[in-house]
């Protein structure tokens, strides 16, 4: 269903923390222009932490509008309360989102058991497809490849964005949830090799400011092709770590207001980056014309 770049959107805002709509659809326009395989609308990147439920639908109509069914959406559902899960997953469904990306529950530290109640009550209030979204480092829990082989008997429950960064699982996962369960990296650095052992793509942080080399990456890691995507990830690897010098979505809001494609504005908790950091990262936006 999902192949390829899929860029992680941030939300554009004001500086005053308001959501900039009208950036918002300018970025999604230019990531059709330039290849970008889907739009990942409010998840970690996009801030869906600091969005009421009402914004975070919000953000997926416009990125709808904007995309004109060129490019999939899919509508970040996350939380770490099963019922408003359900609930946001209701609402993606109702907007005509292409699927719906449901974390592991933060803080609340489940047992597999619980990661398997949460994911199946979810997938069974909806036919909207559902990918599962592993990131030990944020949420704390993690989702185990066996917990993964029972959800992926469910079938809306399509894949998952794998971010432990563990490549040894590409093969695992193919094998506990064979050939057809959708296994896309959550994690840019090692995204290339995640591919070219069996993943179908990458939710990135990177496109967002080199959509069209994420693209180009992709389609050959993708492909099999080892030699072109080495050489093409070789120019993006710079960029991939610079992007995590301070928490994301921290640096890359910063990146995509000096390159002119956003405004400056992030939302408490989350501060602009430290001055200690742009030269570094303004050496990264150049290594890929970004800047």
């Amino acid at each position: 269903m999902f192949q390829g770049s899929l860029v992680a959107l941030i939300t554009p805002m004001a500086v005053d923390g308001q959501v900039d709509f009208d950036a918002l659809e300018k970025l999604v326009r230019w990531h059709v222009g330039e290849g970008t395989d889907a739009i990942v609308a409010v998840g970690t990147t996009g801030e869906v932490s600091t969005l009421e439920s009402a914004e975070q639908m919000k953000v997926v109509d416009c990125c709808l509008r904007a995309a004109q069914a060129r490019i999939p959406v899919i509508a970040g559902i996350s939380s770490n309360s099963t019922a408003r899960a359900v609930a946001l997953a209701r609402l993606a469904q109702a907007r005509g989102a292409a699927a719906g990306l449901a974390v592991v529950p933060y803080y609340n530290k489940p047992t597999q058991e619980g990661l398997y109640r949460h994911f199946s009550a979810i997938a069974q209030a909806v036919s909207l497809p559902i990918v599962l979204y592993n990131v030990p480092s944020r949420a704390a829990t993690d989702l185990l490849p066996e917990t993964v082989a029972r959800l992926a008997a469910i079938p809306n429950i399509i894949g998952i964005k794998e971010a432990t960064g563990i490549l040894e699982r590409v093969t695992e996962l193919r094998e506990r949830c064979g050939k057809d369960f959708l296994l896309l990296s959550g994690d840019d650095a090692t995204a290339m090799e995640f591919m070219l052992r069996g993943g179908q793509g990458v939710i990135s942080v990177t496109a967002n400011i080199a959509p069209k080399l994420m693209h180009a990456l992709c389609m050959a890691a993708c492909k099999g092709e080892r030699g072109k995507a080495e050489i093409l990830n070789q120019r993006l690897d710079n960029l991939h770590h610079k992007l995590f010098l301070e928490s994301n979505p921290i640096p890359v809001k910063w990146a995509l207001a000096q390159m002119g494609r956003a405004p400056a504005g992030i939302r408490l908790p989350l501060t602009p980056l430290a001055p200690s950091h742009h030269a570094a990262l303004r050496e990264a936006l150049s290594s890929v014309g970004a800047l």
